[in-house]
């Protein structure tokens, strides 16, 4: 466990090697990290994994909380295991390796061990799951469950996939994972499941029972002897082109090619060693820097450290103080306390005297009775006896009124005594609180000092150890360059004894190309001659009286023409690249045997035009027909001499053919308005657009691609390689649909239109030719749409939404144009099985630009996770709250922008000729699979960059759009 700390570095030197190997290591280092982590926290848990349920059960312990975290736990554990397994497997598939190479089982030796720790982790996730259901609701563990489904599928996927390999058969025994999950709603489900055994074979088993298995099971060993040889002995696998044809050469030749590689290696390796050496070099010492960098800081915070101490130390002072006068408040209240009993005292003695006053008032009143009835008979007494009587009352009345304002006075002092008693014990209360605390942070300041100190000299031991690592490398690469200096040393007063020897091989390399030369021109004129009298036999048709009764449509004519002016251009490349390098007539000789087939056929098809044709255009037609064998046979002549060579330029072909095929469109036949004639010609025209936007489409992905070469590195470009792979591949599989789409195009046109023109087929068929001509439109700015977003992608502008969208429509839009093709094919036809198959051939490019989209964007997001075990519990609950805001925000503007998406669509088809009642139930396809409508283009894009109105839209989805 104490070199946790020399993992995680070696992890992030590994991770920052921009290969498949540094990929792996560094994703085997984090895993490593995280299982020491785990097993620090959980001691409880063996290594290997191998514990009982009832060990399990402690572990977990009866708090809901720990049950929880112990599962988040898990989750994380398995999801390293996991990410480690998906892409050694990954990166097996994409090196195209098989698990009985070298480098496949270097690849998959540690999935052994990821295979028993997953059995052991996907058991204790279920077993914790179950009895989390047993205390929560379903609803709080829906993430859970989600989280858990992921790891099953992915988990179960690498089993599968692991017990095909061959390098597991002989050393491990994968276990079946059921086929659905367990459901954990139901508490029964539990008694289904069985834990999953992992099963290695013991290694003391008799070899006479591996000697009898068969042979193509046994893993090929990671070396093989028979292939390590001193490079001297090496002997080339492949000779050049003049090796082959005149037989090999001498052995000096071989022994100068094989120094000339032995050098090559040697000053390769000598300057890969510098390189390590000096990288290794510079490593070091910014470890060294980073080291002394976190010294510093490690003393800053002792400072720092040292100065809270002291502050700290001034508030226990403080706090003492306030003791002191805590102590004299509770003086000054025990005197009031004495206050308040000798106030309780006085009440007392006032309320017995107001009842001696109350008793003595009633004795008077018998008295003043008796005195009036004594005195009654005195009138003189009487007026002396009411003022005695009214003096009496009145002072009663004071008594009892002086009596009852001091009891008031007593009960407030009371109050008030109270209140100040509870406010002293209250502030009392509150400095030992503080007290309290404050020793805690002091002793927590004294551990953390300590561990400072500790680490403090660690990283002192560290940067010497580091130093003298640094030493040695030194000396060692000094004795690795002077050992090369003498071997290159060597190696120069060889190369100079071997210059004489390649210098007579490049004058017998000067001859064989010479005699190439001549051999290739040969051919070229063999080629020629033929070609000649291909076209002569030709034109001897024209005189031919058999031939009259031959005729042809002009239709069928300017076919053939469009043909031949095809076939002209490429005997023009053919020829300057001849021009270029006459070592190489093969362009050549295949562009002049197709266009001597194709000029052949032009001129026979044309004077057999020409028999149906009127007097006028037959007369002309037949001439063009002779001119065109004439400049044909000259261009051919000139190509057979060397002095002409250079002049020969089929130009002035091409202007008869040109003729003809002009003659042959005016020999159509006229009967249609012009609507028609343009709804005919609309649909080849059409089709050629959408060819050429996929081909200009395929272009821009590989000079996107290059340039993405050239501006990124790392994780960002093999993402934009994936990407711009899978989108190659798409343009090119509806590149090939487009085309079969237009041979099946022909066929029906061939099979249906009987004596009329292709053009009277088109305008009589006018609803199916709208809708030809619009599936057409939609595939070409699909394919325009898509390249422009995998180039914002790759520019770091665009979005990868924005790219699945497109994959989506183009499927869609194909899916359309398969359909207006089927609508009047043969079933029976091949042609109509080759689109079949093109379409899902579409479909299934079209899924893996999604998924390498997906894959690529959840490669590059962030997925570290989330700290906040620095933030209090107010913090928590307002980041918390304002996430529930945002979650609440971003739902709104789903539900607004669906609401959009609903009558965009409306729109669309409403354009499209389509009624809202033959609408799906909830405005069309699926929000992920519906073609997206482009928000409002500008009139100035030219008409293949906005997306065409559809004329017809089936409303039937396509079947395996994607799988």
């Amino acid at each position: 466990m104490r070199h946790h700390g020399n993992i995680v570095e070696m992890g992030q030197l590994w991770g920052n090697l921009h290969d498949r190997h540094g990929q792996l290591v560094a994703l085997y280092c984090k895993l490593l990290c995280t299982k020491m982590e785990f097993h620090m926290k959980h001691s409880e848990i063996r290594p290997n994994l191998e514990v009982t349920d009832e060990v399990l059960e402690r572990v977990a312990g009866t708090d809901v909380n720990n049950v929880f975290q112990l599962t988040v736990k898990v989750f994380d554990y398995l999801d390293a295991e996991l990410r480690l397994a998906e892409t050694v497997i990954r990166q097996l598939n994409t090196s195209i390796a098989i698990s009985t190479t070298t480098s496949g089982q270097c690849r998959l030796s540690p999935l052994i061990q990821v295979i028993q720790d997953c059995s052991h982790l996907y058991h204790f996730t279920v077993k914790l799951l179950f009895k989390l259901h047993a205390c929560l609701p379903a609803d709080t563990l829906q993430g859970h469950r989600d989280r858990f489904h992921d790891q099953f599928h992915s988990l179960k996927t690498f089993f599968n996939k692991a017990r095909d390999m061959q390098y597991f058969k002989r050393l491990i025994q994968i276990p079946k994972l059921p086929e659905s999950p367990p459901n954990f709603l139901h508490a029964a489900s539990l008694a289904k499941h069985a834990r999953p055994v992992v099963v290695i074979p013991s290694e003391d088993e008799p070899e006479q029972q591996e000697d009898d298995d068969d042979d193509d099971d046994d893993p090929e060993p990671l070396i093989n002897v028979s292939d390590v040889t001193m490079p001297s002995m090496m002997v080339p696998q492949q000779f050049d082109k003049f090796d082959q044809t005149f037989g090999p050469s001498n052995d000096k030749d071989i022994q100068i090619e094989n120094l000339q590689q032995d050098l090559g290696k040697l000053r390769a390796d000598l300057e890969r060693v510098k390189g390590e050496a000096q990288r290794y070099i510079t490593q070091l010492k910014s470890q060294i820097n980073s080291l002394e960098t976190e010294l510093e800081e490690q003393r800053v915070q002792k400072q720092r450290a040292l100065v809270e101490n002291e502050q700290l130390r001034m508030e226990l002072e403080a706090t003492r103080r306030r003791n002191a006068e805590h102590e004299i408040v509770q003086a000054t209240f025990g005197e009031a306390e004495t206050r308040v009993q000798a106030t309780e005292q006085r009440y007392t003695k006032l309320k017995e005297k107001h009842t001696e006053l109350v008793s003595s008032h009633a004795e008077l009143l018998r008295k003043s009775a008796d005195t009036v009835k004594i005195l009654s008979a005195t009138h003189q007494n009487q007026e002396e006896v009411e003022r005695t009587k009214q003096q009496l009352a009145f002072e009663v009345d004071r008594i009892k009124l002086d009596a009852d304002m001091k009891l008031e006075e007593q009960k407030f002092e009371m109050k008030k005594l109270k209140r100040d008693f509870e406010e002293k014990r209250a502030e009392v209360e509150h400095v030992k609180g503080t007290l309290q605390r404050t020793e805690k942070v002091g002793e927590q300041l004294t551990s953390s000092m300590l561990a400072l100190q500790v680490e403090k000299e660690r990283l002192m031991r560290s940067a010497s150890e580091k130093e003298a690592e640094l030493s040695s490398l030194s000396q060692a690469a000094q004795l690795q360059q002077s050992s090369l200096q003498q071997e290159r040393d060597r190696s120069t007063r060889e190369l100079g004894e071997l210059q004489g020897k390649l210098q007579e091989k490049s004058r017998r390399e000067v001859q064989l190309q010479q005699k190439l030369l001549e051999e290739q021109f040969s051919l070229l004129q063999g080629t020629v001659s033929e070609a000649e009298y291909i076209i002569q036999d030709a034109v001897a048709k024209l005189d031919d009286p058999l031939h009259i009764r031959c005729t042809s449509s002009p239709d069928y004519l300017v076919s053939r023409a469009e043909a031949t002016l095809g076939s002209i251009d490429k005997v023009k490349k053919g020829h300057s690249d001849y021009l270029t390098n006459m070592g190489d007539a093969g362009g050549l000789l295949r562009a002049l045997t197709n266009f001597s087939h194709l000029a052949a056929d032009t001129i026979i098809n044309g004077s057999a035009t020409a028999h149906l044709a009127p007097t006028d255009h037959a007369d002309r037609l037949t001439e063009n027909c002779r001119g065109c064998a004439t400049q044909s046979l000259q261009f051919l002549k000139d190509l057979k001499s060397k002095a002409s060579l250079q002049r020969a330029d089929p130009a002035s072909i091409r202007i008869v053919v040109e003729k003809i095929m002009k003659l042959g469109e005016e020999l159509r036949p006229k009967g249609m308005d012009v609507r028609q004639d343009e709804l005919g010609d609309l649909v080849d025209k059409e089709m050629a657009a959408t060819s050429a936007a996929i081909e200009k489409a395929v272009s821009r992905i590989d000079e996107m691609m290059n340039q993405a070469r050239m501006d990124t590195s790392g994780v960002k470009l093999e993402v934009n390689e994936r990407i711009l792979y899978s989108c190659t591949d798409l343009m090119k599989a509806i590149h090939l649909l487009v085309l079969t789409s237009t041979d099946l195009q022909k066929e029906i046109v061939e099979g249906g239109r009987g004596a009329a023109t292709i053009k009277e087929f088109y305008a009589r068929n006018s609803r199916w030719t709208e809708g030809l001509i619009s599936a057409s439109k939609a595939v070409g700015w699909g394919a325009t749409q898509m390249v422009e977003s995998a180039d914002k992608v790759v520019l770091h502008t665009g979005k990868y939404e924005e790219l699945i969208v497109c994959s989506h429509e183009i499927a869609a839009s194909t899916a359309q144009l398969v359909a207006s093709s089927k609508v009047k094919a043969d079933r029976n036809s091949t042609k109509l099985t080759a689109l079949q198959q093109a379409s899902r051939h579409v479909n299934e490019m079209a899924a893996n630009v999604v998924a390498s989209t997906k894959t690529g964007q959840e490669h590059l997001e962030d997925k570290d996770t989330m700290d906040f075990s620095g933030m209090s519990l107010i913090k928590l609950k307002m980041e918390e709250m304002e996430s529930q805001v945002k979650v609440l925000e971003l739902e709104n503007q789903l539900g607004n922008e669906r609401l959009r998406l609903g009558e965009l669509r409306k729109k669309h088809y409403n354009i499209a000729g389509v009624p809202a009642a033959d609408l799906p139930e909830g405005n069309g396809l699926d929000p992920l699979l519906a073609p997206v409508a482009p928000s409002s283009p500008k009139s100035s894009k030219p008409s293949v960059m906005r997306k065409p109105d559809l004329a017809q839209k089936p409303n039937l989805t396509p079947k395996n759009m994607f799988r």
